[in-house]
């Protein structure tokens, strides 16, 4: 009995052996595989044009004096900021930080800026470009001495957003004053195949539109710098272009989401908070040139609309629209600074169910002539009729007021932006994953 008692207590013993032996191994196997997805993960994470200048192309700027037009979302994948790597870079010669509308540090709102100081972490002049035009900046790149001029800040897609027109200046700026301009290119963070709404009329050229581009143009910061200086800086300079070079991104591709970039998103703007906001933007920033509120003030801009006249009727009108992509719900906010501050209004509230299938400018339209057919004379246009701006014309404001139909106002732009389309085409830096091409 006790030789039998010995055998199965190292039987036992032995099992357990093995047992810690196979769970070793496992746990081994285990952070192999997690290691090797994260290396993976690591190379399939896009390369902004930043990043490539700092570690393939610093030849571009060494031994220049150079300025960089950026923001906070100027960052890196481990969120250093671009000018604190620039500021340490061997062979770089840093002088001026250019702000553009919320300024360098982001802290201003919409249509403010931080003015000109000093960045007390590398010491580096800060100017202010907003609300400055491109004969005031070719003075500032002269006055700084500026030699290159390096622009990176993250767009979100939508031609009334002003950092590609703050880029469409310093372009035109560049070309007159000789200096060398380069775009770092980032993701389009509402992706890269679709273009869509009206295209600005030139006599409608503003700093939410200088050029005749679609509403959502579907290009990144490069490929519209591209663009830019090929086909509209030349009208405006006597016929100079700058002298321009785009670093494209690596693994980056049209049919790409932000979320799938492997890149932080940080704020561009104020109330610009996630890529959710964006994806509204690109229609419901039409809401600026009206007496609604685009939710500005309240935790989800953009996807908050409203007025004090607004009741239920309004989303269950939308419900029965059946926009494809969107749903919305019957809100009431109150929205702490802006349109209606401090008072409690009702709206909507817009859920992006799937964005392959929402049409952000066709869903915001039908708000509008909804809202119009509900509430009559209480719905306005801001008075300086900034809605001609924000669409590039007066199509859209002379049909909604003429009560056609949402399908008959989105039918008015077709044929100019087939036109874009075409002209788009010429200046795309990327296709589709899988090696596709985009046309």
């Amino acid at each position: 009995m006790a030789i039998g008692a010995q055998r199965w207590r190292w039987r036992a013993v032995t099992a357990i052996l093995a047992g810690v032996t196979i769970l070793a191994l496992l746990a081994q196997l285990f952070t192999v595989l997690v290691l090797e997805q994260r290396h993976v993960a690591a190379r399939r994470r896009v390369r902004t044009g930043l990043e490539v200048l700092l570690t393939d192309r610093l030849d571009l700027i060494r031994g220049k004096r150079v300025g960089i037009i950026t923001n906070p979302t100027g960052v890196l994948p481990d969120l250093r900021h671009g000018v604190d790597a620039l500021a340490t870079a061997e062979g770089v010669h840093l002088v001026a930080i250019f702000g553009p509308e919320h300024g360098f540090r982001g802290s201003a709102q919409a249509g403010g800026s931080e003015g000109s100081y000093v960045d007390e972490r590398t010491g580096v002049p800060v100017y202010d470009l907003y609300g400055k035009n491109r004969d005031a900046i070719a003075q500032l790149f002269q006055n700084t001495g500026v030699e290159v001029v390096l622009f990176d800040i993250q767009d979100v897609g939508t031609r009334y957003y002003t950092y590609i027109w703050t880029m469409a200046d310093a372009l035109e700026a560049a070309a007159l004053t000789g200096t060398e301009f380069i775009v770092l290119d980032r993701p389009n963070p509402t992706g890269g195949i679709q273009a869509e709404g009206p295209v600005l009329h030139p006599e409608y050229s503003s700093f939410v539109g200088r050029y005749p581009i679609a509403q959502r143009h579907g290009m990144t910061v490069g490929e519209l710098a591209l663009l830019f200086n090929d086909r509209f800086v030349p009208d405006r300079t006597g016929g100079r272009r700058a002298q321009l070079t785009v670093i494209p991104m690596q693994g980056w591709f049209r049919d790409m989401y932000y979320e799938e970039t492997g890149l932080p998103w940080v704020m561009p703007s104020p109330n610009m908070p996630t890529v959710d906001t964006a994806m509204a933007y690109i229609g419901m920033g039409l809401m600026e040139g009206t007496n609604l509120s685009e939710g500005r003030g309240t935790t989800r801009p953009f996807e908050l609309i409203g007025a004090p006249y607004i009741d239920w009727r309004l989303g269950q009108r939308l419900a029965h629209a059946k926009l494809p992509g969107v749903r919305f719900r019957e809100a009431y906010f109150a929205p702490t600074f802006s349109k209606y501050a401090g008072r409690t209004i009702g709206g909507i509230q817009l859920y992006v169910t799937d964005r392959d299938q929402f049409d952000p400018i066709r869903t915001a339209i039908t708000i509008i002539v909804e809202t119009k057919r509900l509430y009559g004379d209480r719905f306005q246009w801001r008075s300086d009729l900034w809605i001609d701006r924000l669409t590039g014309s007066t199509q859209v404001r002379t049909a909604v007021d003429a009560g056609q139909s949402p399908d008959a106002i989105v039918a008015g732009w077709q044929d100019e932006l087939a036109g874009f389309r075409v002209l788009r085409d010429q200046y795309l830096l990327y296709g589709l994953r899988g090696n596709g091409r985009y046309r």
